[in-house]
């Protein structure tokens, strides 16, 4: 067992009585709220005292007492993680220097702090005209110079960074709509399928699969999916070429949040997934079947 990261006290108990009832010892890290501005999307900022995660830094001395005075614990390090799609390191810096001071007071107070577990939340470029977020490289020295002397193991959860640019989402064009002072591209994709658009406003570059000539013109779209709700949209006078039902169009940076946020709303089968590696591809998950749906559902006895 590597080690429980805590949310609470309430949690920090709990685990405490499995632990005993196990006759085991659990090693724990407390999550540590810095109050620190990610500089993020709301949705995904977790660092400030307002946000649900992590107990108070200004209660983590008080917390790590009690954790270390339960039976079935073992207090083994720090967690913090201050939101996702950081596209500057000052506010990591800013959460990792309070997680040095604390370290510093909890090995005062008598905790073997060897471990320190500092989250994810490194950006990824996903408009191809933005300033690129802070390397890997950088990110790695910064926290070197700032927790490098403390001789604590460093744990980092990068997985947008790695995941985020290795997907795409593959979508057809339906239809294509004149409206009242602007022209819709309806696509098979929905808000199901890529939900960051809706939830977040999320910018995702949309591409044609099929290149189109240099200099073909183009016009501004919005780009929806054809579930009833305004929220299904992908994309507000987006620049596109003048695309014809049946062209295939690829979001790209879909990686991250995409399928495994997707769900079957509307009754609508999830996409399938595809592996592609080189020239070879292969179906790594199927498209369901209606039948596969609803078979899921059970009528009670008493209908």
């Amino acid at each position: 067992m590597r080690q429980f990261n805590v949310e609470s006290e309430p949690e920090m108990r709990a685990i405490s009585d499995f632990a005993v009832s196990m006759g085991v010892t659990a090693p724990v890290a407390i999550r540590v709220n810095p109050d620190v501005d990610a500089k993020t999307h709301e949705k995904i900022a977790t660092g400030k005292s307002e946000n649900k995660f992590g107990i108070p830094i200004a209660r983590a001395r008080a917390v790590y007492a009690e954790a270390a005075a339960l039976p079935g614990l073992r207090v083994v390090g720090v967690d913090v993680h201050i939101g996702s799609q950081l596209t500057e390191l000052a506010p990591f810096e800013a959460a990792f220097r309070k997680v040095r001071d604390l370290t510093l007071q909890l090995r005062e107070d008598g905790h073997q702090i060897r471990r320190l577990d500092l989250g994810g939340g490194l950006g990824i470029p996903y408009m191809r005209s933005n300033d690129q977020p802070p390397l890997p490289t950088d990110y790695g020295a910064m926290i070197q110079r700032v927790l490098g002397d403390l001789g604590c193991e460093i744990e980092i959860e990068p997985g947008r960074l790695i995941s985020g640019n290795a997907g795409m989402l593959v979508a057809g064009v339906v239809w294509v709509k004149n409206g009242e002072g602007r022209d819709f591209l309806i696509l098979d994709a929905a808000m199901n399928d890529l939900v960051r658009p809706s939830m977040y406003g999320a910018h995702h570059d949309i591409i044609p699969v099929i290149e189109g000539a240099p200099g073909a013109p183009t016009q501004p779209f919005d780009i929806v999916g054809p579930v009833c709700e305004t929220g299904d949209t992908f994309a507000k006078a987006r620049e596109m070429p003048l695309l014809a039902e049946g062209d295939l169009v690829a979001f790209r940076s879909a990686g991250a949040y995409g399928a495994v946020m997707a769900s079957e709303y509307n009754s609508r089968p999830l996409v399938p997934e595809v592996l592609v590696m080189g020239d070879h591809y292969a179906v790594i998950r199927e498209r369901p079947t209606f039948d596969e749906m609803l078979s899921r559902d059970r009528l009670p006895p008493w209908l």
